[in-house]
């Protein structure tokens, strides 16, 4: 008898760890079938003790954006090459103090009120509002304190196996940097198996108010920070440009790009034409203007692409929105920390800001950034990665 239940036991435990096995095996199957993942780690801590987390989307074609609920920042994307080898193509740091410094908003969400309103100056129904002002004479980018420098609050969703969302949510309070009204946003970010992410933005306010919401990510698409965006090759589908004058506040026209060192209609290097003796060249210190993009009110279209032609990697911005910034970094100077080691010198990278034109409020012929309540603020913008 003894023999026997010996022989059972035995039986039994094989049974029991066949099915253990062919337990493991089913979950390792599902968990690879997921396309597209989101992982949440600790990042840092605030002075003020708040906690600040990341969230890093993954695919399985090579692309992975990592973003930090401090100022929703994107601290790093990742991408394939033409060779298939994933890379960092965004400029960032390696800790939570160095994005608490003083920086050129690397990778950060923008607002209110992305680009500058001249002389932190606006009116709404004939009341004057005063912002707070950057170290120019005009506001920039939602003030010292704007959206780039609050923790938002984090909800994560899998939305299936294409796609995998991080929605950011913040309140900015009446007059907060001297805005009126109380404004809810949510962004959201989304990443897709076809190696695009979408930045999706909304905005309700209970007084009219203005916004002008952006995303201020730095890219190099060689993946080597140590080098310039001078031979990348842009393209902007815009037919104006939004002139500046000396202080780089919008002049109220919209002048044609043909014949000008600001034609990107077809593919052009970055560098061909940036020091050319050009009065707009000479105030921005190369390019930091608004194109004025084409085929407006008709929803989200290719506006313009970055390419690389050492790595093959192509972007794309597709985007709802009326202009585009594009900045080449004109600013870094070399004092700026990389991740690993060495320092971002002068046009390490480039940005490409889906917005409304700068100074809107103050323009009346230019398109209008009025939020009143009852009405949702709401825009997408997509970054799409390939090579060619």
């Amino acid at each position: 008898m003894n023999v026997i239940k010996r022989c059972l036991f035995g039986i039994s435990m094989v049974s029991l760890a066949l099915l253990n096995f062919q337990c493991k095996k089913n979950t390792s199957t599902n968990q690879t079938t997921d396309k597209v993942s989101i992982e949440k780690s600790a990042y840092g801590t605030l002075p003020n003790g708040q906690q600040v987390d990341s969230y890093t989307l993954k695919n399985q074609k090579g692309m992975e954006v990592a973003i930090i609920t401090y100022g929703g920042i994107i601290t790093s994307l990742k991408v394939p090459n033409k060779e298939g080898k994933s890379e960092e193509v965004v400029l960032g740091f390696s800790s939570l103090e160095q994005y608490t410094k003083p920086n050129p908003y690397f990778g950060a969400l923008i607002g209110r009120y992305g680009n500058r309103i001249a002389k932190g100056k606006f009116s709404l129904d004939g009341k004057e509002y005063s912002l707070a002002i950057n170290n120019e004479p005009n506001a920039l980018h939602g003030g010292p304190e704007g959206f780039h420098r609050v923790v938002w609050t984090a909800v994560e969703n899998k939305g299936g196996d294409t796609s995998a969302s991080l929605k950011l949510k913040y309140l900015s309070k009446d007059m907060e940097e001297g805005y009126p009204g109380n404004l809810t946003v949510l962004v959201t970010y989304t990443l897709h198996d076809d190696n695009s992410l979408d930045v999706s933005y909304e905005a309700t306010t209970d007084k009219k108010t203005i916004v002008n919401l952006t995303q201020h990510s730095y890219f190099n698409l060689s993946a080597d920070f140590t080098k310039t965006i001078l031979d990348h090759e842009i393209t902007i589908d815009a037919d104006k440009l939004v002139p500046v004058d000396a202080t780089l506040i919008p002049t109220g026209e919209l002048t044609d790009v043909a014949n000008t060192p600001f034609d990107f209609r077809n593919p052009k290097l970055v560098g061909k034409d940036i020091e050319a003796k050009d009065e707009q060249i000479k105030r921005g210190l190369g390019y930091d203007h608004c194109w004025v993009l084409n085929n407006q009110g008709k929803g989200q279209r290719l506006a313009a692409s970055a390419y690389e032609p050492k790595s093959g990697r192509l972007l794309e911005v597709f985007t709802d929105q009326p202009g585009i910034q594009f900045y080449t970094g004109n600013f870094l100077d070399g004092t700026l920390p990389m991740r690993d080691k060495g320092v971002y010198a002068h046009r390490t990278g480039f940005c490409l800001e889906t917005q409304h034109y700068p100074d809107s409020p103050n323009q009346k012929t230019f398109p209008s950034t009025v939020v009143s309540p009852g009405e949702n603020y709401k825009t997408k913008t997509t970054f799409k990665f390939s090579v060619k």
